[in-house]
């Protein structure tokens, strides 16, 4: 059996412009991207990925496989599904800015160890958000709405025919705001109960200044600190899903598709 020169290149560059682009979402995307997933797994989920939906991508025009067209075009897919999966890498950032803020305002951030994900030194507070932001990511089927994203890509954003907008990347640093936002409202109430805390702390010094108030009040609010963090932990959920849901919706309008 012999195949022509041409019905091999293009096979190729159909399986291998999807597979750049694949490849870019789970380079960046949440849980998949993180270093304690083996590089031949990621790379083989990717592969399979690309086999599923080759037959829906409509045909690459690409004339030669070796020159500076079809390096533009690679270029352009990886740009484009790390795009996509930086999005969800921001809203599980939220919560770990949100754990860092805690864990200062409370003293648990001399409690630090290494993230597996980033292989950073990072409170434990912090780390513990991340974990549970982790996991509900994977209850909520954060998983199938990536892939699905990747997928309507390919028909908002046909290879070879269609590009970003520059104020696209622009939206996509704006919205990085949300981030900020979120990780605030997460960590308010902590932060106001710990000043509520560390005032009367400076009541009773005033009142007894020969109370010791750094070596009583380091520990207290440390307490304090773990309890406040128990309290709230029944909203933690909702804020996850107010915030995976700004991002369901915000990588919709960027790929001008309906919301999810």
């Amino acid at each position: 059996m012999e195949f022509a020169l041409d019905t091999i290149t293009r096979f190729m560059a159909d399986m291998m412009l999807p597979f750049m682009r694949i490849s870019g979402m789970f380079a960046a995307m949440v849980g998949i991207s993180a270093k304690t997933v083996p590089t031949p797994v990621r790379a083989l989920l990717t592969l399979l990925l690309t086999l599923v939906i080759m037959p829906v991508v409509p045909p690459v025009p690409v004339p030669e496989m070796f020159d500076a067209g079809t390096f533009v075009l690679v270029i352009q897919q990886l740009v484009i599904g790390i795009a996509i999966g930086f999005v969800s890498t921001m809203v599980l950032n939220t919560f770990v800015l949100a754990g860092q803020v805690v864990a200062m305002q409370t003293g648990l951030g001399f409690a630090s160890i290494v993230d597996p994900v980033n292989g950073i030194n990072v409170p434990a507070v912090g780390q513990f958000y991340l974990i549970l932001a982790t996991l509900l990511f994977w209850a909520f089927d954060g998983h199938l709405s990536m892939i699905r994203m990747i997928v309507m890509s390919f028909e908002a954003f046909p290879i070879g025919s269609a590009w970003w907008e520059p104020q696209r990347f622009m939206d996509i640093a704006e919205w990085g705001s949300w981030m900020f936002v979120a990780a605030l409202t997460l960590s308010l109430a902590p932060i106001v109960s710990l000043l509520i805390v560390n005032l009367a702390f400076g009541v009773m010094t005033k009142a007894a200044p020969q109370l010791n108030i750094f070596s009583i009040g380091f520990s207290i609010a440390q307490i304090m600190g773990l309890v406040i963090i128990w309290l709230t932990m029944s909203n933690f959920t909702d804020h996850f899903e107010n915030q995976w849901s700004r991002a369901l919706q915000f990588m919709c309008e960027l790929l001008y598709v309906c919301p999810v």
